[in-house]
């Protein structure tokens, strides 16, 4: 569960940074890992994330027509559902803060037959949309990332259409004290071996595992959903807790 930090400052990680510089290291992070980000994934959850992925995907229940949004969609793997199952009625859309990320996106979605789907760089705390724009909006595994989570997730409140759902997937807190401890082994000695191993690059991958450290746990990313305007904010925790799906509504 994230710890407070001094005025003016926010985590990056571990570390304490001014806000205004936050924004910069995780770009340079997400700049660094977007052309291995997929095949990382694959190695650190043992690919298991395309099943939490999955159920993301089965939870928001998009139908012909709708219009959703992906924030953080990075390399496009929900975004690519989700332009399925909308169809030549409906929109989906694909954001990221980061150009490199945006760009593995449009590649995987074309090397799979997949166009039409506008991709929009965008901050997560100031989305460019009109008020009530979307039917759904998903975050996969970005709001650990966003500097102001509060700030992120009002502004994805207001894009939803009165009755819309938003879906948050991300890391959280496992529910087992043993099943923790296994998890901190793994994130703190092999994420970052791999990281370098694989991609070449240990310092990304150590503050992956810290971010997920210091993001809210269930209880308290429930509240802050609420608390953004959100309702009927359910909590799903798959494998354990290590992950949990967020779900809540704009009611009017």
């Amino acid at each position: 569960m994230a710890s407070e930090h001094k005025p003016g400052y926010t985590h990056f990680g571990y570390e304490q940074v001014p806000v205004h510089e936050k924004r910069a290291r995780v770009a340079g992070v997400f700049t660094s890992v977007a052309r291995r980000y997929d095949l990382m994934n694959d190695l650190m959850s043992l690919g298991i994330h395309r099943l939490w992925k999955r159920f993301v995907i089965d939870l928001a229940g998009v139908r012909p027509g709708e219009r959703v949004l992906d924030v953080a969609g990075g390399t496009g793997d929900l975004v690519r559902e989700f332009a399925r199952a909308v169809g030549p009625q409906g929109l989906a859309v694909l954001s990221d803060i980061n150009a490199m990320m945006l760009g593995e996106g449009r590649r995987r979605l074309l090397d799979r037959g997949i166009v039409g789907v506008p991709l929009v760089q965008a901050d997560a705390e100031k989305l460019p949309f009109a008020e009530g724009s979307f039917d759904c909006i998903t975050i996969g595994f970005g709001l650990r990332n966003v500097t102001d989570k509060d700030a992120a997730l009002r502004s994805m409140r207001a894009c939803l259409k009165p009755g819309g759902r938003l879906l948050v997937l991300e890391f959280s807190k496992p529910l087992n004290s043993a099943l923790s401890k296994v998890y901190d082994e793994y994130s703190f000695k092999v994420l970052p071996l791999m990281g370098r191993l694989v991609a070449n690059d240990e310092a990304s991958y150590r503050y992956l595992a810290e971010s997920i450290r210091m993001h809210p746990d269930q209880a308290t990313l429930k509240r802050m959903m609420e608390e953004a305007g959100l309702a009927r904010v359910q909590v799903y925790n798959l494998t354990g807790g290590i992950v949990a799906v967020h779900r809540g509504f704009r009611l009017e």
